[in-house]
């Protein structure tokens, strides 16, 4: 469960940092985790699509992947 504190941290900087508006929910049950199919901790999904699972990333990818999302809502 360490890594998965690590990457809430890790998105709630990356979301104050670039002034982002975003919500963050950490997913604690099994069930609703394997629902996403995500196999192995910690994962991150973004707007209901699974972006990460497995490993914690570095700090510049979640920046990549949140600038990505909002790109998308603004299609």
């Amino acid at each position: 469960m360490h890594e998965l504190f690590n990457l809430e941290k890790l998105c709630r900087e990356v979301i104050s940092e670039n002034q982002i508006d975003a919500e963050i929910e950490k997913v604690k049950d099994i069930k609703d985790i394997m629902r996403y199919g995500i196999m192995s901790t910690p994962g991150l999904v973004i707007n209901g699509k699974v972006i990460h699972s497995g490993k914690l990333p570095t700090k510049s990818t979640p920046v990549h992947w949140m600038m990505n999302a909002l790109a998308e809502e603004n299609i």
